[in-house]
């Protein structure tokens, strides 16, 4: 076993303790891939050797180690690799690793009996899909012929959709950083981000509370990005639900920005686009992904006077607020 899945139960209220949680996992691996709002990925393929130990010896003092400091507990799932490591988690419980085995034949023998919902990016679409012509375990389309898939679900995604039944995983871990309130940025060698979560008291059914949640939400990141001199490329939206699914989606921005404005309509309209209408919401949480500095960023002229007055308004916030604190300016829709 060479990586780890970890979903951190993270009561709703405690989600900002999310950094300091990857920042335990940093001390076993630099290489650690945030999954938002409360999980990882880890390749402890160095720190097996470095330590001495497995992967899902090194899991134990994780979880050990996670009680001890912050008072959480975990489930972990171990795997040749991540897609192995995440379909692993939904066999683990707390105080017990699950592991997928190392041999060919095994990780099969693993895989064969489960729904392909399991799947890493296999969605409701494609396992209905798979379902109605009778291919509903991982099994059956492992052993199903390449061209059946391809004309079911399309070439590519055939393709990889037959290897990743047969146990064949290619994927790897992508270093990142996440960043919420109060913690530091910091860079992992891959993929920056810079986080902002807001989670509800009670699971909130109210799309115009969920409206809020996200303006709070871009507003913080639009500051953030701002005090630090940075631009981000593309924003990433995750929903979690009451029975503590998820849901994400990313957009590119049309051009690298830290303008709040921008960042709430990107916001607004990925969760438009998900039309959940009465969905038990428990927490949102927006990702700047792609960060730079703020010089590098081209900025479209514009003769529109309003959009200027809007970030002459925003400099002119952003002064206020480092000098009497973040909630000396604020929008009107979150001041009450």
């Amino acid at each position: 076993m060479t990586i780890l899945c970890v979903r951190f139960q993270l009561p709703p209220m405690c989600e900002a303790a999310l950094p300091g949680l990857l920042g335990l996992l940093e001390e076993f691996t630099p290489v650690v891939e945030a999954l938002p709002p409360d999980g990882a990925l880890a390749d402890l393929r160095g720190a097996e050797r470095y330590f001495g130990r497995s992967a899902v010896e090194l899991a134990s003092v994780i979880r050990v180690r996670a009680l001890a400091l912050y008072g959480v507990d975990c489930v972990i799932g171990a795997g040749p690799g991540p897609m192995l490591a995440r379909v692993a988690l939904r066999d683990a419980r707390p105080g017990v690793t699950c592991a997928v085995p190392e041999e060919p034949d095994a990780v099969a023998d693993f895989l064969a009996g489960r729904p392909v919902s399991v799947l890493p990016g296999v969605g409701t679409a494609t396992a209905r899909t798979l379902c109605e012509y009778g291919l509903d375990t991982l099994g059956l389309v492992a052993a199903a012929p390449l061209s059946t898939l391809q004309r079911l679900i399309g070439a590519k995604a055939g393709r990889e959709l037959r290897e990743k039944a047969s146990g064949i995983d290619r994927g790897r871990v992508a270093s990142n950083a996440v960043s919420l309130p109060h913690s530091r940025l910091r860079s992992g060698g891959g993929t920056t981000v810079l986080a902002a979560g807001r989670s509800f008291d009670l699971d909130e059914l109210d799309p115009g509370r969920h409206r809020t949640a996200l303006l709070s939400a871009a507003e913080e990141l639009g500051a953030r990005l701002r005090a630090g001199d940075r631009i981000c490329r593309s924003l990433a939206l995750t929903v979690r639900y009451a029975d503590r699914s998820s849901t994400t989606r990313s957009r590119a921005l049309g051009e690298p920005t830290a303008h709040s404005a921008a960042l709430t309509r990107t916001a607004y309209g990925m969760y438009e686009a998900l039309g959940l209408q009465r969905a038990r919401v428990r927490a949102l949480t927006l990702r700047a992904e792609g960060l730079a500095p703020a010089g590098q960023a081209s900025y479209q002229l514009t003769f529109d006077p309003v959009d200027e007055k809007v970030r002459r308004i925003e400099e002119v916030a952003d002064r206020a607020r480092a000098k009497f604190g973040p909630r000396a300016v604020m929008p009107g829709a979150l001041a009450a």
